[in-house]
């Protein structure tokens, strides 16, 4: 992929579904004063080729827009239809009245499904005034288009259920993975950023532990890998980030990475 287009990623939130403080918690991780340590539910934007791509848009979609001062986007694409990954949607309305003009979103069959279930009231025939409006773009496990910048699905399994990844020329966006098949880790050769979840250290059913997950980092070899989809049992940022090997990073909300 060499000559391809440079690439801004923003990490929009790292933490988990219950996000970081964790409610009621007293914990070391949800009491501290690092910003660092301060997790939305995951999510991501990428600017490539002057566009706008948000990955994700769970319940805190409104605050980070607000907080990165994001004006405008062109599509929002899905992993999956987990609530902490969906439950924003409705917000890409004030991109609607603002800009006048209707968001394109992408995810598979059963992702669309998931939507028109959480959602309903978006897709009726009489729907009411300011209901979001989308534009539906169905995909599977083949390769699509956003503007000029190709998108290589990469299937993951999230214990049972399968999921999406997304390799956009040299960065690969990986989250909810608990086992990456042979085939589908194949896809990612030469990949340059990495971006791969680590829940805790302990080992979960769905999501892949610290251990898992720089076995996995080291398996692909990028240049350079973040970890996201964090949750408080993982650690202190500046006591995790300074043990983890070289050219591996915790992620953290705000962070931009140029690929």
């Amino acid at each position: 992929m060499t000559g391809s287009p440079s690439i801004t990623l923003t990490f929009l939130g790292t933490g988990t579904s219950i996000g970081v403080p964790v409610i009621a918690c007293n914990c070391p991780v949800c009491k501290s004063k690092d910003a660092r340590d301060k997790r939305f539910r995951t999510s991501a934007m990428i600017r490539v080729n002057g566009r706008n791509i948000v990955i994700d848009c769970g319940p805190d979609f409104r605050f980070q827009m607000l907080k990165q001062n994001v004006d405008d986007i062109d599509a929002v694409i899905f992993t999956h239809e987990h609530r902490d990954h969906i439950a924003g949607l409705d917000d890409v309305r004030a991109f609607n009245y603002v800009l006048n003009k209707s968001i394109p979103i992408y995810g598979t069959h059963r992702v669309m499904e998931a939507i028109h279930t959480e959602f309903p009231y978006i897709f009726e025939e009489n729907r009411f005034f300011g209901a979001p409006q989308l534009t539906i773009h169905e995909i599977d496990h083949t390769p699509f288009s956003i503007g000029d910048a190709e998108f290589i699905p990469i299937m993951v399994m999230h214990n049972k259920l399968s999921i999406l990844g997304y390799r956009i020329n040299d960065l690969t966006y990986i989250t909810d993975a608990s086992y990456v098949a042979p085939e589908e880790i194949a896809k990612l050769k030469g990949t340059k950023v990495l971006v791969i979840n680590a829940l805790r250290n302990s080992k979960h059913v769905s999501h892949f532990s610290l251990s898992e997950a720089i076995a996995f980092i080291q398996q692909v070899q990028p240049e350079r890998a973040y970890i996201t989809h964090i949750s408080h049992f993982l650690g202190l940022y500046d006591e995790v980030e300074q043990k983890l090997p070289h050219g591996i990073h915790l992620a953290y909300d705000n962070l931009v990475v140029e690929v």
